[in-house]
């Protein structure tokens, strides 16, 4: 029930709806924000990175997972899709950055036959546990084949250059260069032409190829071997992007040490049941939530939630997997099973947000799309328009339209966008804030202003008692037992606060018959044949019993920014109806949530709204203590609505924070919905955009400025990369540009701007560029 009044208390009210500062005692909230927000996915844009749904029903399916080795650019996961085109398949998720092929498919299909379809694309199905050897073990082969040709391209400029060797010699050494580098890239082409692709293989085997027709031997075999040399740098920049991913998916133990008695036993984490006890022992990661029961420790959950402090933790405590216990031995009773940990739920989202694709993404894949079939039939039309037209020599113009083959790869523009994301999200998840994909990663770089809610997000959401006026002839004990009557069957921080301060006060619960939510005003029922109610100022002027008395009464504590909760006898046939009395509540704002809207304001929020179901001045106070620039009190969850319409109007980019599920239209109508204190809550995590995992709004601005980063490191290698394709398109059609200088400028930019999403991966940056 909605605990204040206007500013007069005869003024007209505001229409209802529960919101989390409205008291509306309504608990069966609507959580279809998590549908309704998230199916965000655009018709013209794929909802994942990589997948792919083939047109067929089947009557019944299952999904199966497979890791890949070998599967470390958009080429690989396309021939995989491919490959897997098959009547008792209907869809592939191939996600680039964990190497995980996700296929969903009849039951008649067996593991081996999807692993001989997966493989037909030119990669290895391998286990788990061998994605996590290190690049140089998994890629022997390639490092050979690669040093091989670099010695062969190297002897063979030095037997064509410096001694003059024989062409015989010379071609034998370049030959035998470009066959061991090529190693790498004829299979691949070959399977890509199989399966109608035109990739950057079959590109750059044409290429090759064409050099040696028109017997340019050094240029064929300097293009496989820099092409190759290329793919394997940038084999290992991914390599180390998915460590930096699997650190992070991978802060749980494996085992448990579960106790039996006065002993203990290893047991893997997904065997261990809820009610099970698990010992901990100092400096070993705790692998299952749960609660404490014997022992004392601090615990660090800055492997989960970002937080830099150690936290005390004894007997009664919640802890979580994925943190460390860090000083003492504790005994915790499992209270959720390894799926249904609150670290489960980090790695599901951290894994689903790296497939989808972010807005910068959807261009650069729809631009390639366009952009190599275009230059491949230009790199034609070079080769043939002048000799055909101008009679000019066809070795001239076939060598140039082989540079603009090689200049159509588009591979700096495929893998820099994704690769920059997934960097993105690791580092905020690192620090505790959850993103659920690229769009919102994007959009959180963009936002230019910020509505949050009052209780639970600037204040702490534990109001107190802080006085209580009393009216009426009701006695103290009989006044406490109808306060306790009424709240007991609510859980809004308000009411749950004048619960605890009526049980101090030795209040015993009656029998509420009856019980009747007022919406946005209040609750009433009948109580030992007495009709009572608990309510907001509007809630007292509606039934008739606002008097002048407490209306200058209310007025004080609402200067005083405290909030107020009206308890009387309501009018009935019998009755005029009086006010029992009065509780004043107050609810402190966070500690350092004044430094953080500052710090908000120095990444870039132009305008920080406080919407709160709070009477407008208690709002006024809350919001002028902290620094917020405005605040609209007196709020029922339309009217939050249409503050956050209006503040998008102005400045087309706004964030809504909240507790997730009160707040769920303004945050479903925000560009972004922000949570706060997912780590304890599991509807925090479902219902928003973005997941602040502890109940620090501090959070937010390091995350805003590392995703306006992003924005940026995006833009340059999008820029980059095309500027370099221009240039040496110009160059090549004037004949400047040479084969092996396009590839090493097509691969030398595809690395440059990978090295440039890398540096994201730099979680304590973040931090760093808040100069406040």
């Amino acid at each position: 029930m909605k605990h204040d009044d206007d500013n007069n208390c005869c003024s007209s009210h505001k229409k209802s709806s529960p919101t989390s500062d409205q008291h509306s005692h309504q608990h069966g909230h609507d959580h279809s924000h998590d549908q309704s927000h998230h199916d965000h996915d655009h018709t013209d844009s794929p909802k994942t990175e990589s997948s792919f749904q083939y047109d067929r029903n089947l009557t019944s399916s299952q999904t199966s997972k497979f890791s890949v080795s070998g599967m470390d650019c958009a080429d690989e996961i396309s021939a995989i899709q491919k490959s897997l085109n098959h009547p008792l398949v209907s869809g592939v998720s191939a996600n680039l950055m964990t190497s995980e092929v996700s296929i969903t498919h009849s039951p008649e299909m067996n593991t081996a036959d999807l692993k001989g379809l997966i493989e037909k694309a030119g990669v290895r199905v391998v286990s788990s546990s061998q994605l996590t050897r290190s690049f140089f073990q998994e890629n022997k082969m390639r490092l050979t084949l690669v040093t091989v040709s670099g010695l062969f391209v190297s002897i063979g400029l030095i037997a064509n250059l410096i001694l003059n060797l024989s062409e015989p010699i010379v071609f034998t050494l370049f030959l035998l260069a470009t066959l061991s580098g090529g190693a790498l890239v004829f299979p691949k082409a070959w399977r890509s032409l199989r399966n109608k692709n035109f990739d950057m293989n079959v590109l750059m085997t044409i290429a090759t190829v064409g050099a040696f027709l028109i017997q340019e031997y050094s240029e064929g075999a300097t293009v496989v071997f820099l092409f190759s040399l290329a793919e394997m740098l940038e084999a290992f920049s991914v390599s180390r992007a998915r460590k930096a991913i699997r650190e992070v998916l991978s802060i749980t133990p494996k085992t448990a040490l579960v106790k039996n008695g006065e002993q203990t036993s290893a047991v893997p984490i997904e065997q261990v049941k809820v009610g099970s006890l698990i010992l901990v022992r100092a400096g070993d990661n705790i692998p299952l939530d749960g609660r404490v029961v014997e022992g004392e420790s601090y615990v660090n959950q800055a492997p989960l939630t970002g937080e830099s402090q150690p936290i005390v933790r004894k007997k009664g405590d919640l802890v979580l997997a994925g943190t460390i216990n860090e000083s003492g031995s504790l005994v915790i009773e499992v209270s959720h099973e390894f799926q249904d940990t609150k670290i489960a739920q980090v790695i599901r989202l951290i894994e689903e947000a790296q497939a989808q694709k972010a807005p910068s993404q959807v261009f650069v894949d729809r631009f390639s799309r366009i952009y190599t079939p275009v230059v491949t039939v230009v790199a034609l039309l070079v080769f043939l328009v002048p000799p055909l037209l101008f009679s000019s020599d066809w070795a001239t113009w076939a060598y140039r339209s082989l540079v603009f083959l090689v200049i159509a790869c588009p591979c700096a523009l495929v893998i820099a966008t994704p690769v920059s994301i997934v960097s993105s999200l690791t580092a905020l998840a690192r620090k505790g804030v959850l993103v659920k994909g690229g769009r919102f990663l994007e959009e959180l770089g963009r936002l230019k202003a910020l509505a949050v809610d009052k209780t639970g997000t600037i204040t702490e959401g534990k109001p107190r008692v802080v006085s209580v006026k009393r009216f009426g002839h009701l006695s103290d004990s009989e006044f406490y037992n109808v306060v306790l009557s009424l709240e007991s069957q609510s859980s809004h921080p308000l009411a749950k606060a004048a619960v605890e301060f009526a049980l101090e006060k030795q209040a015993t619960s009656l029998t509420a018959d009856q019980y009747q939510v007022i919406a946005g005003k209040g609750v009433e029922a009948t109580i030992n044949n007495h009709n009572y109610f608990a309510g907001n100022h509007n809630m007292a002027h509606a039934l008739g019993v606002c008097t002048p008395e407490l209306e200058n009464y209310l007025q004080e504590l609402e200067h005083n920014a405290q909030s107020v909760v009206i308890f009387g006898h309501r009018p009935h046939a019998q009755c005029d109806g009086e006010v029992m009395g009065v509780l004043a509540l107050a609810d402190s704002p966070r500690p350092q949530v004044h430094k953080a809207i500052q710090n908000l304001h120095a990444v870039g929020i132009e305008k920080i709204s406080m919407l709160s179901g709070d009477n407008q001045r208690t709002a006024e106070a809350i919001a002028k203590s902290v620094g917020i620039d405005e605040v609209a009190g007196d709020l029922l969850p339309a009217d939050k609505v249409a503050e956050v319409t209006s503040l998008l109007q102005r400045f087309d980019h706004v964030a809504m924070i909240g507790d997730g599920i009160n707040d769920a239209p303004a945050l479903a109508k925000a560009s972004v919905g922000i949570a706060m204190g997912a780590a304890g809550t599991d509807a925090a995590i479902e219902t928003a955009d973005i997941a602040l995992m502890t109940d620090d709004l501090n959070q937010l601005p390091a995350a805003i400025q590392h995703g306006r980063f992003t924005l940026s490191v995006i833009r340059f290698n999008i820029g980059f990369a095309l500027a370099v394709k221009a240039v040496f398109l110009v160059l090549g059609a004037a004949g400047i540009s040479n084969l092996w200088l396009a590839v090493a400028a097509d691969m030398g930019a595809s690395l440059l701007v990978i090295a440039n999403s890398m540096r994201l991966l730099k979680v304590q940056d973040i931090s760093s560029r808040l100069n406040v």
